[in-house]
């Protein structure tokens, strides 16, 4: 479809009245949430997932419809979809579903993932390239098509109003011990939210990134004890899912159009505005460096640069 036509409020005043937004990976975890969490501020949403297994092996593909029914029963709107996101035509579909359901796109919010968590030294290729697929191929493939779509609207009517929210990981921030393929991976979707940023502001197209800890099926592998629920039901859950999904809502509004190319960590309650890559301490030789005075140069620039943050699990 070439042309967008203005939202169709579904809920009068709500944050994303009429909006549409893909959610992928959104059957189970933080992507059921965050698809909850948007329908009950008006949007339409597609909930997207295979219902694969925690490493990607086939699984139980119902979930998608399960969180779609659930969000009916709510009284919001929101279609099941099976595609896989890492597969270019599937992803093609993906969007095409949202336009020829819905009629505009308005966000996508990336969230599908797998783990095959191994040390560095025992890892196997198959398993390296299967969490790569799903995590960044998946975020390129989704988001690619439907910068496609904004990129003709707006050259067309001007700027779309679009969002993209992805989603990176502490591990890809400051690495995770055990999981050099998913931090790796992480990594990379920190590195694409930048790019993304600065090319598609130019469609209004705004692309942020969030960093969650919470409850999933991930987490309580890795962290059990951490992510265990209090004993106390009437006690606050900072490890719920759905904590993190009030952003997701706020990212994937109006609302947020000044902000760009930004990282949220995000726990509970609490937000954080992780700080990337900066020039620390410098020294400039003026001329060819001798590798035999490197020590005393570099020890100098370490101790004038802040330590790094640990690495999880180190």
């Amino acid at each position: 479809m070439s042309t967008q036509p203005a939202p169709t409020p579904e809920r009068s005043g709500a944050l994303l009245d009429g909006r549409v937004i893909v959610v992928t990976g959104a059957g189970r975890g933080l992507g059921r949430a965050h698809a909850v969490e948007l329908a009950r501020h008006g949007a339409n949403v597609i909930v997207n997932d295979l219902g694969v297994a925690l490493d990607g092996s086939p699984g139980d593909g119902s979930v998608a419809q399960g969180v779609a029914d659930e969000i009916g029963r709510s009284g919001g709107t929101a279609i099941a979809n099976g595609d896989d996101v890492s597969d270019w035509e599937e992803a093609a579909h993906l969007v095409a579903t949202a336009l020829e359901t819905f009629g505009r796109l308005d966000g996508v919010v990336n969230n599908a993932g797998i783990v095959r968590d191994r040390m560095f030294a025992n890892a196997t290729p198959d398993e390296w390239d299967a969490v790569m697929r799903v995590h960044l191929r998946g975020h390129f493939c989704v988001t690619r098509h439907a910068a496609a779509h904004w990129r003709e609207l707006a050259k067309q009517d001007g700027p779309v109003g679009a969002r993209i929210v992805n989603t990176t990981s502490g591990a890809g921030l400051l690495g995770s011990v055990g999981q050099a393929a998913y931090s790796a991976a992480k990594a990379g979707i920190a590195g694409l939210t930048l790019v993304q940023a600065a090319e598609l502001r130019r469609y209004g197209v705004t692309v942020n990134a969030i960093a969650p800890s919470a409850r999933t099926r991930m987490t309580e592998t890795v962290f059990a004890d951490a992510m265990a629920p209090p004993s106390d039901p009437n006690q606050f859950d900072p490890m719920a899912p759905d904590n993190v999904s009030p952003l997701v809502a706020w990212l994937c509004s109006s609302e947020s159009r000044a902000v760009n190319g930004r990282i949220f960590e995000v726990e509970g309650g609490k937000i954080t505005l992780m700080d990337g890559w900066q020039r620390a301490a410098s020294h400039d030789e003026g001329r060819r460096l001798d590798a035999r005075s490197l020590e005393a140069i570099v020890g100098r620039l370490v101790d004038e640069s802040p330590a790094p943050l640990p690495v999880y699990g180190s």
